[in-house]
């Protein structure tokens, strides 16, 4: 699951002319207050702000629901996942887009380029003053797939995979190629233990780009959790591998799975010592191949994370079993090391 990241820029808007000065006021305050706080990063601060430029505008008739979606991104920066989770939700019921054409014009005597509602814009620009220039009409970028996108995460941290799953659905069903969405959808399905839908989108995902080492990974777990696909899932943690040189979790994956359930191994052998003895060795020389095929791998975990104390430790033991002491003396002696460094 990926961290929830968020860097939709705000920009400052100036409010329209002609309300009550009162109003006025207590919009032009509450905006100052709530940019004034987005720019400081204090983001729980910035967030109720913004609702309340959109609650006072909707109260002098004005929706202009880019305040709402202000205050949801704020919300989702600073953590507080139930409110972003209600604004992202109610922004998509409302069919909100964020396209909108901005109108602006900049005030000479002070350099400052300021928003206006249409209808100002083209007084200003139609006068003959000179007080204004720079006068620039553009329509905004959609947001409608950063809201699907967003929503699907903060129900994904929450835990709340069957609803973050028909929210992914219905964003797919509008954005069919979108990447993330994708992503999410099979973040969703594995959590929710709908591991046949899961396997299918990663399947469906290599397909369209077979160059992402983190979906060969996750293929790969999940076909080592079938004995009849094993040799699949190691297939496909070298795809991941093959990609992404470094990858310590496909290196770690591929230990156990090549190595197998080594405790029932141990189990059938002991259990074979005395009634057959040459059936136990037989074991015995297939479980040494089997850690003499993962030694590689183990070795290069452990490069790609030589504090790891797992690696280490496992790394350890292939060399024991695999009769290499001098390596195994090596990494017992980075085990203590690694366990004194250790808080107690």
């Amino acid at each position: 699951m990926k961290k929830l990241i968020l860097g939709m820029a705000i920009v400052a808007s100036a409010f329209v002319f002609g309300q009550k000065g009162d109003v006025n006021a207590q919009l032009q305050e509450a905006n100052k207050a709530a940019m004034d706080a987005y720019n400081a990063k204090n983001y729980a601060v910035a967030a109720p702000k913004f609702m309340e430029v959109y609650n006072l505008l909707k109260t002098s008739g004005q929706d202009n629901k880019v305040y709402m979606y202000y205050a949801g991104l704020n919300y989702a920066l600073a953590n507080d996942i139930p409110q972003a989770t209600k604004i992202y939700t109610d922004l998509i019921n409302s069919g909100y887009t964020g396209v909108e054409t901005t109108y602006t014009a900049k005030e000479n005597k002070t350099g400052q380029v300021a928003s206006y509602d249409k209808s100002t814009w083209e007084l200003l620009k139609k006068s003959s003053s000179k007080d204004y220039s720079d006068f620039k009409s553009e329509q905004t970028p959609s947001v409608e797939a950063d809201l699907y996108e967003t929503l699907s995460t903060l129900l994904l941290n929450a835990k709340k995979n069957d609803e973050a799953l028909a929210i992914i659905e219905k964003g797919l069903a509008k954005f069919p190629n979108n990447a993330k969405l994708k992503e999410y959808q099979g973040s969703a399905l594995y959590a929710s233990g709908n591991t046949d839908k899961f396997m299918q989108n990663l399947k469906e995902q290599l397909a369209k780009n077979p160059n992402d080492a983190t979906n060969w990974y996750n293929l790969g777990v999940l076909q080592s959790k079938n004995p009849e696909t094993v040799n699949d899932a190691i297939a496909s943690f070298q795809k991941a591998i093959e990609l992404k040189p470094d990858f310590s979790n496909a290196y770690q994956n591929l230990v156990y799975t090549v190595i197998g359930d080594d405790e029932k191994a141990v189990s059938e052998i002991n259990a074979l010592r005395k009634a057959k003895p040459d059936d136990a060795t037989k074991l015995i020389e297939a479980r040494k191949e089997r850690f003499n095929k993962s030694l590689p791998y183990a070795e290069k975990w452990y490069q790609a994370m030589p504090t790891d104390i797992t690696a280490v430790q496992v790394l350890k033991d292939i060399y024991n079993t695999t009769k290499n002491m001098p390596k195994y003396n090596e990494m017992k002696a980075k085990e203590a090391e690694l366990q004194a460094k250790q808080p107690k």
